[in-house]
This record gives structure tokens, sequence and C-alpha cells, in this order.
């Protein structure tokens, strides 16, 4: 099992590419599945220790991977079972069912075990398992039989089972039973129910322990609402090469200053205030905790900590050279003053970190027009107002975003996506959900700064800035504030 930083993420249909591309070297299916069945297996082995083992087949090559799984575990000396939705549909699933030598039980049927394995449906779903609509993201996850599924017996293929104490039991409540009764969930490439390429639950799945993707990430695995229910995600590798311009984050490499270092080696950061001076004082707070060597402070502001640098906004303190990024947008306000101070910080050609209010004065083109280094860090709102409202996926929007600007965007959330110009794009693993309080989004503006300031590119910087945010949100614990949150930046710097 390999973990998934750094990794390449691929779609439904590249993973399909990649898969074919193998099978034009004389690779057949047969053997692909072998090797990802034999792959699941040896990954289940060893999590299920002694336990028993229910695996759950659907008709397509997610089910043959199961299949195929089950009797490599029980030649492994595991006990394992098989439940089936229905007879398979695929050549390959049939050649792997026929070469499991136990029983068959009707999922209907089908008693808990302490492990479960979810092979019914993978990246080849493409509508709901059931006819209402699915959970929103805001809602948590369903408990067992909470949601009511397609009946079992109108899955096409299906052998028609009609047991007497199952009647209209359907797959999705089926899954949620066994699933809430095992101490260990494990689901195959992706929990069933999940759309691969752009994170929506087509039907709302349990909440799985672990999810084992099989030869690459998906969108799936780091794209809300789906994510949350894939649990912890590792990699099977199973001898497709994959390539792909979009990979999770990882953790950057910041070397410490050396011994020649000054406060100006390290990076300057300038951060201008507006009407709510205490979202620049975090910016500036994050900028200097994330490694920046001088931080200075354009406006109205007062306080701690007392190695902040604070002046007067003015086109002279603006004009230093030694400013190596430009953090506007953080408390701004979107006033006549907030106007002023944005223009003035486009003209003076230092890269800029755009935060809040200023993504709410600006326009694409105009963004597009700027000569300098530019990245954007919008949530949600933010980048609605500012791009327009789509029903595509996270990451078409951020990469389209980031086209059309011609800038770094970071469209922030609880699956944060970064996407430059060219169409490179990292996505983050899932962050704390006590990031959900005021005032982290303009730490996350300044420590990018700091990264921008230090001389990273501006992808790079973007990404370090993201992953310090998300590894400080992580050892921050619960309940923590925007304040708490940019002091332990410095931990998570140190941790590197």
């Amino acid at each position: 099992m390999i973990r998934i930083e750094g990794q390449p993420v691929l779609t439904a249909a590249e993973m399909r590419a990649a898969e074919d591309a193998v099978i034009a070297t004389g690779v057949t299916v047969d053997t692909l599945m072998d090797r990802a069945g034999t792959a699941i297996a040896h990954a289940v082995r060893r999590l299920a220790g002694s336990n028993a083992i229910l695996i759950l087949c659907g008709p397509g090559n997610n089910g043959g991977d199961g299949y195929v799984a089950a009797r490599v575990l029980a030649e492994l000396g595991a006990t394992v079972r098989v439940a089936a939705l229905s007879e398979p549909r695929t050549d390959a699933a049939s050649a792997a069912r026929a070469g499991w030598p136990g029983p068959i039980e009707a999922l209907a049927e089908a008693k808990p075990a302490p492990v479960l394995v979810d092979a019914l449906f993978g990246t080849g779903l493409t509508r709901p398992l059931n006819g209402t609509s699915p959970q929103t993201p805001n809602t948590p996850p369903a408990k067992a039989g909470a949601q009511l599924g397609t009946a079992i017996d109108d899955v096409p293929g299906s052998p028609n089972w009609t047991p007497a104490s199952a009647g209209e039991v359907s797959v999705v409540e089926r899954l949620h039973t066994l699933t809430t009764a095992a101490t260990l969930a494990i689901a195959i490439d992706l929990p069933s129910g999940l759309a691969t390429d752009s994170g929506h639950a087509l039907t709302t799945p349990p909440v799985f322990h672990l999810t084992l993707a099989l030869g690459a990430l998906k969108p799936v695995h780091l794209l809300q609402p789906a994510a949350r229910y894939c649990g912890e995600i590792r990699l099977l590798d199973i001898g497709v090469p994959v390539t792909s311009q979009i990979e999770v984050l990882k953790s950057p490499h910041l070397a410490p200053p050396g011994p020649d270092a000054h406060k100006y080696t390290r990076g300057m950061v300038g951060v201008i205030a507006g009407t709510m001076a205490g979202a620049a004082d975090l910016a500036a707070l994050a900028a200097m905790r994330a490694g920046a060597g001088y931080v200075t402070l354009l406006g109205d502001s007062a306080g701690p900590p007392h190695a902040l640098v604070r002046a007067a906004f003015s086109d002279h303190a603006l004009a230093n050279d030694r400013i190596g990024a430009l953090v506007i947008g953080p408390g701004l306000g979107r006033d006549d003053t907030a106007r002023v101070r944005l223009d003035a910080a486009l003209a003076a050609s230092h890269p800029l970190v755009l935060d809040g209010d200023a993504l709410r004065l600006l326009d694409p083109d105009r963004i597009r027009a700027l000569t300098v280094p530019v990245i954007l860090t919008p949530h949600a709102g933010e980048f609605d107002a500012l791009f327009g409202r789509s029903a595509d996926d996270k990451i078409t929007r951020a990469r389209d975003a980031a086209a059309r600007t011609g800038a770094i965007v970071v469209f922030k959330g609880a699956d944060t996506v970064i996407a430059a110009p060219d169409g490179r794009v990292r996505l983050a693993p899932g962050a704390s959900d006590w990031l959900s309080t005021a005032g982290t989004g303009d730490v996350l503006a300044g420590a990018i700064g700091a990264m921008l300031a230090a001389g990273l590119d501006p992808l790079a910087a973007a990404a370090a800035g993201v992953w310090l945010h998300g590894e400080a949100a992580r050892r921050s614990g619960p309940a923590f504030i925007a304040d708490d949150l940019a002091d332990a930046l410095r931990s998570a710097r140190a941790s590197l």
C-alpha cells in the first residue's frame, strides 16, 4: 500500500486509456484483473489479521477484482466469504468468478463479517443506485438503513433473487447495514455510489475506514462531498504506468536559513490593511510564522507582535524594491479607500497574493493584464463572484479560472484545488473541519505570501502555503481560532 502524497490523479477515462495502453502491449484484461485482485488480497490480509472477511462483488470488473481477491485470500489461509449482487456482465469478471472455488451468497441474504470489502461498483458508475437525491455536502453521512437504493431485483443482469426474508431490500441499505456491522470496512477503488470525476455522491454510501485506489488516485478520493466517504486512502500498484498534470499535494522542501541568511534574503512581505485591521494582522502574523524574514503592515493597525513593522500606507512605502510579495484583500473593505489601495498595489510591480475583498473588486481581465506573478485565494463565494457559477467540477473550474486570468488559483475549501494556467493542478487531502472559523483564510494568504517572497515559483509557493496551513490545523487540534493557527505555522514549518 502506497501513501497518496505526490501521486498522480487520473479521471476514469484517463485510467481506462492507461489500461488500454498496457493491453495494447499484449497484457490481457484478465491479467490486469489478477494483478488488481492479488494486490487487494495482500492488503486486506495484512489489515484483517485472523478476522473473517466478506467481499461484496458487483456485475462489472470491480466485482471481478473482488472475486480474484477472495480466491487469493483463501489461498493465503484467510476465512473469506463472497456475496454477489448479480451475475457478472463482462468476460473478465465471469472468468474471475469461475476461479472462486467457494459458495456465492446473495447480497440480500449475506450475514455481516468483521471485515467488509466493497467491490460492488467502481469507476464505471454514472447514475444513482436509488431514485432519491443524495445528501448535500453539509449533511452528515447516513446511518445504516437510512437511505434505500435500487432494489436488488431491479439491477440489470441480476439472477432475480427474491429471498422471503429480504423483501425489497436495497443495494444501498444492505451496504450500509453490512458496513456498519463491520469493524473494518474497505472500499475497492472507490465506495459504491460515488461519481469518479466530479466528487459528487450519486448515492449516499456508508463511510468507509479505508479505500484502496487501483493504479492511480481519482478525483473522487479528494473532492468533496465524495472524499468524506472514502476514509483513509492508499494506492495499490497494478502494473499500469500513469502520468498526469494533476497530483496530490505533498510536503514541500523548504530549506532552513543558511549561515549567510538575513531578513531580506528570507523574504520581505508587505500586507495592506483596510477596514478590518485584524484580518491584515492575521495575514502578517502568518507570514512571519511561516518563515518570512521581514513583514511590514501598511495601514492602520496596532498591537503585538513587536517584530511586525507597521507603517502608514503610501505610494512611497509600496515602492520598496525589497518587497518580495504583497498581500492585499484580508479585511480590505470595498469602499473608495479600498479601491485606491488596491489600484496602488496592482501598480507597484510586486508579486501579488489577492484574497478576500480584493477579489470582489477585480475582474478576470484586469488580473490577466498584470505583468507580475499573481496568486488568487478565493473561497467558493468569492470564486462565484469573480468567475460566475458553474455546474462543472471543482478541478475544471479552477483550471479554467487559472487559464482565464494567467494566475495561480487556490480554490479554497474542504477540498482545496490549486491550479496553474498551464493546466497543472495540486489537490490537497482533506483538511481539518475546524478550519471553518473566521480568519483562517487570512492566515493562508499570509503563509502563501511568505512562500512567494522567499523566491518559490508561484505554483510551488501556493502549494507550500496550503500544505503548511493544513499541517498547522492538524497540529492545532479542535476548536482553535485563527490566531492559534497562525502560531502553529511555526511548528508546521519545523516539521519539515
